[in-house]
């Protein structure tokens, strides 16, 4: 869904100063299908009766399987809907697949996520769902795991459309299902290998089992991991939704790189890293325009034609222009896409700072992430751990001029160390790297006109100092979603799957009044007595200034800068650097209609100046 959306962001108008993110984020999601492939997961759910025995709270490790993988589909709706899922039961009595193995039943083959799909799997929930299973498959424990992980590789043999990622999820609660037969343990230890030689991911969720489940009795051998994780298998078993959900998202998307670059130390040196995008900004992803009769997808062309004769233009028929200093700079095509050229992509080392001379201020867009690469260089991992050693043994950044593809203007960006984090169960939580900070240029800074401050008493410094500590709390970003957001694809999903009615997102980014109020009690008041006067009333209207007896003052103009000033920024072609309100005071001074946009609003003071 990614790929079309930032296709139908660009039809609508950007701001300037955030076309070269939307450009970065769009080749990204492009990047994503077009060349990369999608990714594909087979969710392969054990079961077996065991799997159907309720723990002391009530829930069944079916239940908890079928809940998450309902949950993985929906996500995958919204976030990604060209990707492949497909769900796999082993240990039941009746089977379907492709190679007719006993108590192997194919229930979704690897297909894009979709409401039919969605609703088949909701059938399964809860208790009314496992009594459905029952009925519907059955069990029987004289299964085989390795005929039920050849019936998934078979599975990704019969997709026709190039796949990047292949990961089978296994679900059970079982930790050793072939003690007492030799031969299938063999053959299911076979068939991990295949699966490991073919590039198919196999993890294992386990799942909780009464007396605890012993990995090494047979799973170890079975399960691999994927090249850029480091930890494999989960130490420690899901015995709630919540952590099988959190071991199932770290998992269900390979990290995609946003670019492979090299990292310049000099002429002699370089390492190659991978560049991430940690953080996205979602968008509510516009409507696509149908053909009412048939409801298929409108294609969108745009033709260009001549004002005069109205005859088509073909690409090579136009050229671009620039106005500078009032006169019209033409461009053929070949010079533009030179003057984009800006040498070759790379991140170029021109020096070390103390990681204090960075500033909040410094931060222009969201940062981005750098991990070693060995795809292009051998040794780069080595090279750039000792290079985050010492950044952060002395608290160093490292600044470097960064270009990220062809025909990208080079960036100025600080590279932040990262050390590694892990949780209690020694789960990372936080990679080791580098975070690349763009950096201002002289050209991004404004000058701005601050009243003076005023002065506050200690008394009223105090005070707010214990507003401030009682209203402190423990802030989480992954603890508050978009709440328009959140509602917008509830109610696409009622719609999809059929619902009575939407379900209602709980807006988290509310405050929560009553609990301020509790915990401040009467130092809000207290603040008010000595911050404003005694007969001072907030809901009150304002009083109006008496004007002078001659009559009512017209507002004055506020221009930040001179006339000669605007002159030479005609004269040097960089007028475009003011903004809009200081162009529109200048215009609205000299009594010319600029318009609104900020084009019209230079080409009206331009035309101005140079004739007075």
């Amino acid at each position: 869904m990614s790929d079309w959306v930032s296709y139908y962001r660009s039809e609508r108008p950007q701001e300037e100063e955030e076309e070269e993110e939307q450009d970065e984020e769009r080749a990204e999601a492009v990047a994503d299908y077009k060349f990369l492939g999608r990714d594909s997961l087979i969710f392969l759910v054990d079961a077996s009766k065991g799997m159907f025995e309720p723990d002391g709270d009530g829930v069944t490790p079916f239940d908890m399987t079928i809940q998450c993988i309902w949950s993985v589909y929906t996500s995958k709706i919204i976030s990604s809907d060209r990707d492949l899922l497909g769900v796999v039961f082993y240990g039941t009595e009746k089977n379907k697949n492709t190679a007719d193995f006993k108590h192997v039943y194919v229930l979704q083959e690897l297909d894009n996520p979709g409401a039919k799909r969605v609703l088949e799997l909701d059938q399964y929930k809860g208790d009314k769902g496992q009594i459905l299973f029952r009925d519907t498959f059955g069990h029987n424990a004289d299964y085989s795991l390795g005929e039920a992980l050849w019936a998934c590789s078979n599975l990704f043999s019969d997709v026709r459309v190039r796949l990047s990622h292949k990961r089978i999820m296994l679900f059970t609660n079982e930790d050793d299902p072939h003690a007492n037969d030799s031969a299938k343990a063999k053959l299911a230890r076979t068939r991990a290998s295949d699966l490991r030689d073919t590039g198919i991911i196999l993890d294992l969720m386990h799942l909780k089992k009464p007396g605890g489940f012993d990995i090494s009795l047979f799973y170890r051998d079975i399960v691999n991991i994927a090249e850029d994780e480091d930890l494999g298998i989960q130490p420690e078993q899901s015995e709630k939704l919540e952590h099988l959900m959190k071991k199932v998202r770290a998992k269900e998307t390979k990290k995609r790189t946003l670019a492979r670059l090299n990292l310049y130390l000099n002429k002699d040196l370089s390492l190659s890293v991978g560049v991430y995008n940690l953080l996205r900004k979602a968008y509510k992803p516009y409507p696509v325009k149908l053909y009412r009769e048939t409801n298929e997808v409108v294609k969108i062309k745009t033709r260009m034609f001549n004002a005069k004769t109205g005859s088509l233009l073909l690409p090579s028929d136009t050229k671009r222009a620039q106005t500078y200093g009032n006169r019209q700079i033409v461009l053929e095509k070949e010079e533009t896409e030179e003057l984009r050229r800006f040498g070759s992509p790379g991140l170029y080392l021109i020096g070390f700072k103390p990681l204090s001379m960075l500033k909040q201020h410094h931060h222009i867009r969201p940062s981005q992430f750098i991990y070693p690469e060995e795809s292009l260089i051998n040794g780069s991992t080595t090279l750039f751990n000792a290079l985050l050693m010492k950044c952060l043994e002395r608290e160093m950044m490292v600044l470097c001029r960064y270009t990220a593809r062809q025909n990208i203007p080079p960036r100025f960006v600080a590279l932040i160390p990262q050390e590694e984090e892990v949780d209690e169960q020694k789960v990372q939580i936080a990679p080791p790297g580098f975070h690349i900070i763009f950096l201002p240029y002289a050209d991004d800074k404004r000058k701005i006109d601050f009243t003076e401050k005023v002065p506050a008493s200690q008394e009223q410094v105090d005070k707010m100092k214990e507003i401030v500590q009682k209203l402190r709390f423990r802030y989480r970003i992954d603890s508050f979603e978009n709440p328009v957001l959140q509602q917008h694809f509830r109610n696409l999903e009622a719609l999809a799957l059929d619902m009575l009615e939407p379900e209602q997102a709980e807006d988290l980014t509310m405050p929560k009044v009553d609990e301020m109020n509790r915990r401040l009690g009467n130092l809000v008041e207290e603040f008010k007595d000595l911050v404003y006067p005694p007969d001072y009333n907030p809901n009150g209207k304002a009083v109006k200034q008496n004007q002078a007896s001659d009559g009512p003052a017209k507002k004055r103009l506020k221009v930040e800068i001179s006339k000669d000033e605007l002159r030479s920024h005609v004269q040097k072609g960089t007028l475009g650097k003011l903004t809009v309100p200081v162009l529109k005071d200048a215009c609205k001074l000299y009594g010319l209609k600029g318009g609104g946009k900020k084009q019209e609003l230079m080409d009206a003071l331009t035309e101005y100046l140079s004739e007075h």
